[in-house]
């Protein structure tokens, strides 16, 4: 008969992590909840995008300036994420995002009947600083509640969430919008974004990690100077702002390109060209397995290489040449986008809603700056003019990657003539208390 102590060591360890992990009791559930939750978000942010043609003949007036109904929403959503994040911190993630779903979905059932584009642009920038409160408080609660090597996937689906969320928004606002008019396409995303509203508060299990915190704005004044002062976290919400700017503004002018000749294509049609976002679900959703073989910096030039490879496919006159640019641009942009934005989880150490809330800044200052530049650069010179703006950010992502590459050679240089310095200091102390240093030196 075994022993007693034979028998303890044959039973299996208790796993003291009780943080979510595959396999375990609610991590099914989150996953979905900030499904729904990245679904709703972009179905709304972006839901007069594919419309913007039509919000032009509608009001009188000009891309630019029809632009400015998502330019005015993302811009919003930026200037307000920091500031609702550290509301979470006092009031909780899972509250604060459905408060922030709540309020965007009764604004986006309001959004169909403005009468102007002022109107219309002043609603937008309401239902973006409402929206505000998801993105970093969605992060923040990850990072918190799921374990470290399963939160690049948690991550990524979450992403994965944005990308169907602003296919499904624009195909269907295509669609219904070809069916019952522009007004009726925007009735229609607000509520489908309003079902997946009630679906993540039911699906979202409570916190269990999470600590509240007090609102004390010079705390918070010293976690974001701390976050803006690593060089690190700065590279990654810069490659965050210039990806969104690529396609922020490939997105925002695309439905002027396809509704002129030579393709002038239908409305419905047109919103059925977002279906590329699946793409981008696809490429997000592998980021995790990019990193663990190429790393960062590995994965981050193959999502540049295949953005550029997209941009300048797109300048064929050809509707398929057109349409494998777009796969191409979309599948780098959100590959790049999921390895940034998992990579500011993973740096941020302290203040995690904070460096995620700065992310999501800079994130959707280039989606605001792309749609505006966009429209302009289209303005001024057609699709290439946006094109070209598009290889102006991707340049940037590379000088900024290539800069952080640089420094960590540096660094590595520094530390390895340190670890050669202390070395020879210990080889020398080695070698002086065995040749007759003082007793009270070798003790």
């Amino acid at each position: 008969m075994p022993s007693a102590s034979t028998q303890a060591s044959t039973v299996a360890p208790v796993d003291a992590d009780t943080r979510l992990a595959p396999g375990r009791p609610g991590y099914r559930r989150t996953n979905l909840a900030l499904f729904a939750a990245g679904l709703a978000v972009f179905a709304l942010l972006y839901s007069t995008q594919a419309l913007l043609p039509d919000v032009s003949a509608a009001y009188g007036v000009t891309a630019s300036a029809a632009s400015w109904t998502v330019s005015a929403a993302t811009g919003a959503l930026a200037l307000c994420v920091l500031p609702l994040s550290a509301l979470s911190e006092r009031f909780g993630r899972r509250a604060m995002m459905t408060g922030s779903l709540a309020v965007a979905v009764a604004v986006g059932l309001l959004v169909p009947f403005a009468p102007s584009i002022e109107s219309m642009v002043a609603l937008r920038a309401v239902q973006g600083a409402a929206l505000a409160g998801v993105p970093a408080s969605a992060m923040a609660y990850l990072a918190e509640e799921v374990r470290p090597k399963a939160l690049i996937a948690a991550i990524g689906l979450f992403v994965a969430g944005n990308s169907i969320g602003g296919m499904s928004g624009r195909v269907v606002t295509g669609w219904a919008a070809q069916l019952g008019g522009w007004r009726v396409g925007l009735a229609a995303v607000g509520l489908m974004a309003a079902v997946c509203a009630v679906a993540f508060r039911l699906l979202l299990p409570k916190a269990r990690h999470f600590t509240p915190g007090t609102l004390n704005p010079a705390a918070l004044a010293r976690t974001v100077k701390g976050h803006l002062a690593d060089p690190l976290l700065l590279r990654l919400y810069a490659i965050g702002a210039l990806f969104m700017t690529v396609f922020g503004a490939v997105y925002t002018v695309i439905g002027y390109r396809l509704v002129e000749e030579p393709f002038s294509l239908p409305q419905g049609v047109i919103g059925s060209i977002f279906l590329i976002y699946l793409v981008g679900t696809a490429s997000s959703a592998v980021a995790g397995k990019l990193v663990a073989r190429l790393g960062r910096r590995g994965a981050l030039y193959l999502a540049v290489a295949t953005t550029t490879a997209g941009l300048l496919l797109s300048l064929a006159e050809t509707l398929s040449g057109v349409l494998a640019g777009l796969v191409l641009i979309t599948a780098g942009f959100f590959a790049g986008h999921a390895v940034a934005s998992s990579s500011v989880s993973r740096t941020a150490t302290t203040g995690r809603a904070q460096a995620s809330a700065l992310y999501q800044s800079a994130y959707y200052l280039g989606s605001s700056a792309g749609g505006t530049l966009g429209a302009v650069a289209f303005h001024s010179g057609g699709w290439a003019g946006t094109v070209l703006l598009g290889l102006v950010a991707v340049l940037g992502v590379v000088s900024v990657t290539l800069y952080g590459t640089h420094r960590a050679r540096v660094e590595l240089k520094a530390e390895a003539r340190e670890r050669d310095r202390e070395t020879g200091r210990e080889m020398g102390r080695e070698t002086y208390n065995r040749t007759g240093a003082p007793s009270v030196l070798r003790a």
